[in-house]
């Protein structure tokens, strides 16, 4: 049976929302709400937080959870999961984000059941896309796949673009929610930052242009990622 890990990358600093992670949603934190959300699942061996902070690694282990100190300040959530991971004994990593406080059951089994597929290395969320500003608001990642649910590429601009007007295109945006074979991770960690990915800063073209496939499966709404304090106000809506 394979061993399957849920990570919680969990940095304090955050560039547009200093500490949201920290911030109080109704009676617990943010990092807190996702944490035990992601336990509640009960589809993971074990579940950890990985973070450059000592205020959330105090925050998860004072409450009776886990947490991984990270050695040093890293580039990406994917980076600081696969220094956690060296010396554990785990064969399915998933990357679940720490302000996704509503983490649900069904998109996380998800990305999980396509490893029973062995050539699968790299799993990934997708949502459809339907309102016209939104697939062309840049914050938005978009995705294009295959017939076999395999990504051909991510793009913040609109993929694909319709110069066809009477062909019914269906867009996907890219849910940042990962799963890995762990050595897929470690060796996505061992190559340099790749050109596609530099330009469109969107960390999952490495493995594309790397010859990695990442499979796609689409999941209905995720909940409320918290990124700004209007974020957090929404968040304390859904909660009540």
């Amino acid at each position: 049976m394979s061993k399957v890990g849920a990570f919680i990358p969990a940095r304090y600093a955050a560039t547009r929302f200093p500490a949201k992670l920290m911030q109080q949603l109704g009676e617990k934190s943010v990092i807190r709400h996702t944490y035990d959300n992601t336990k509640a699942t009960g589809l993971f061996d074990e579940v950890y937080v990985v973070t450059d902070s000592e205020i959330i690694f105090n925050e998860i282990v004072s409450n009776g959870g886990k947490a991984i100190m990270s050695k040093r300040s890293h580039e990406s959530g994917s980076d600081r999961i696969a220094e956690a991971i060296v010396d554990l004994d785990v064969d399915i990593v998933v990357n679940v984000q720490g302000d996704e406080p509503f983490v649900k059951k069904e998109p996380l089994q998800k990305v999980i059941e396509v490893f029973s597929d062995a050539s699968v290395q790299v799993s990934s969320l997708m949502q459809v896309l339907t309102n016209p500003r939104l697939i062309e608001d840049p914050n938005y990642v978009k995705v294009a796949i295959d017939k076999n649910s395999n990504a051909l590429f991510f793009s913040r601009s609109v993929i694909p673009f319709p110069r066809a007007t009477d062909i019914s295109i269906t867009y996907y945006e890219h849910i940042g929610v990962y799963a890995f074979k762990k050595q897929a991770l470690l060796n996505f960690t061992n190559w340099p930052l790749s050109p596609l990915e530099a330009a469109e800063k969107i960390e999952c073209l490495r493995y594309l242009e790397n010859g990695v496939s990442i499979r796609m499966v689409v999941t209905e709404y995720m909940g409320i990622e918290i990124d700004t304090p209007e974020d957090l106000i929404k968040a304390a809506a859904l909660l009540k």
